[in-house]
């Protein structure tokens, strides 16, 4: 410890990963690539895509950083973040805060065998209009690939967004 700042010394060694996380270590790193979106509200659009996972090691839970941009300018679309708490009988429990106020808490499951994560919400606040939100991940190829379906007070479950990314 260093007395001054009551924190641990920086280490050159990796952190340990916690046993909870190893199932999901492949998703740790950042990754990057497109996806697209649309809802039968709205028009299609593409855009450019950063996740970022990361893991202290001291205790299970995965941080999550998600940024995107429009494709042709650069400009920023919409970002989040939140924690994955993988559990030992393969659930996991997630929580999300979205740039436009809305916050999601999710729970699903992880198959580490098929690199698949399966995400349903239990709870979507500050929202008054999306009532329900689905989010599966997968890796194919080492490519990430995602889908998310999303309910309004208006449409029932549809496909909203999907993209393939890249680790770097």
């Amino acid at each position: 410890m260093d007395a001054k700042k009551d924190t641990p010394l920086a280490s050159s060694s990796p952190p340990v990963i916690h046993p909870l996380v190893a199932p999901l270590s492949y998703l740790l790193g950042t990754w990057r690539g497109q996806g697209e979106g649309g809802y039968p509200t709205i028009n299609s659009f593409s855009y450019g895509e950063e996740l970022h996972f990361s893991h202290a090691g001291n205790k299970p839970v995965i941080g999550y950083t998600q940024k995107t941009w429009k494709l042709n300018s650069g400009e920023p679309m919409h970002a989040e973040s939140g924690y994955w708490r993988p559990k030992p009988d393969g659930t996991i429990e997630v929580v999300i805060a979205q740039s436009t106020g809305l916050v999601e808490v999710q729970k699903g499951t992880y198959n580490a065998q098929e690199k698949v994560v399966e995400l349903q919400s239990e709870t979507v606040g500050n929202a008054s209009k999306v009532r329900e939100i689905r989010r599966v991940f997968e890796l194919v190829d080492g490519d990430l690939r995602y889908e998310v379906k999303m309910a309004t007070n208006a449409v029932d479950l549809q496909p909203h967004l999907k993209a393939a990314l890249k680790k770097l």
